[in-house]
């Protein structure tokens, strides 16, 4: 994990908010004309977002991804966001690292929906880890239509005050979760969870393993659940994600 220690000031905020401004405008604005998920957190969010690729594209919506672990430069998020709507696009699905956030890349974008899969502060001090956990905040502060967060997180009450402007979900194994982490299992060659949201339970299994991807494939559900998509079309996009050849 990098230090995220925010050397910002105001000024630098202020001339990178504009050049990002500058950015958008020479596009023409394509992300108005998009409906934008972004993922933040620690671990996992590449996979959820390909997770939530693979589910758009089993229910029939068209949608463009752009998954990074590494700093999203603003020049490469626009002309992604403009490549994105010359494609036809409804959605675009973008992961969010926290130093992408503190460099305003994604300001004065319209965020469809944001969502976190952990937060883990182990390999960073006291200072860092209040920097880190802002520069995460930002994402939610910008007046999202729907949040997506992990009940199960040490920093879910960090996140807890943020509710989307239309729907607000939680996942995991808590029982306080929206979107309820029921059973498990994980097989040499794959992964199974049984989730529960209200009065409905359904099963959703990938062909990758380890304990993580049942959070992840949770959070995929939750975003996916935001966007009407039934839990079989959900199911149908998790189970298409393969793991990479070797």
């Amino acid at each position: 994990m990098k230090n995220t220690a925010n050397s910002s000031n105001p000024k630098s905020s202020r001339l990178q908010r504009a050049k990002v401004k500058l950015l958008a405008s020479y596009y023409g604005h394509p992300a108005r004309d998009l409906r934008l998920i972004c993922i933040t957190g620690t671990n996992g969010k590449s996979t959820v977002a390909h997770f939530v690729h693979k589910i758009l594209e089993a229910a029939g919506q068209p949608a463009a991804i752009l998954a990074s672990d590494q700093h999203i430069k603003p020049s490469m998020l626009h002309k992604f966001l403009n490549d994105a709507w010359k494609a036809k696009a409804i959605y675009t699905i973008i992961t969010a690292p926290a130093v992408s956030l503190q460099s305003e890349t994604f300001y004065g974008l319209p965020i469809y929906t944001a969502a976190l899969t952990d937060v883990d502060t182990s390999k960073l001090n006291e200072a860092d880890t209040t920097n880190y956990l802002q520069a995460k905040s930002m994402l939610f502060q910008m007046n999202p239509q729907n949040i997506i967060l992990n009940r199960d997180d040490t920093y879910y009450p960090n996140f807890s005050n943020y509710h989307g402007a239309s729907e607000t979900l939680t996942y995991g194994a808590s029982s306080d979760s929206d979107l309820r982490i029921d059973r498990s299992k994980l097989y040499r060659k794959g992964s199974e969870a049984n989730l529960i949201l209200g009065s409905k339970a359904f099963t959703v299994a990938s062909f990758l393993s380890g304990e993580p991807i049942i959070s992840q494939m949770t959070c995929a559900t939750a975003i996916a659940t935001t966007l009407n998509i039934s839990p079989s079309t959900i199911a149908e996009g998790i189970a298409n994600l393969l793991p990479p050849e070797n």
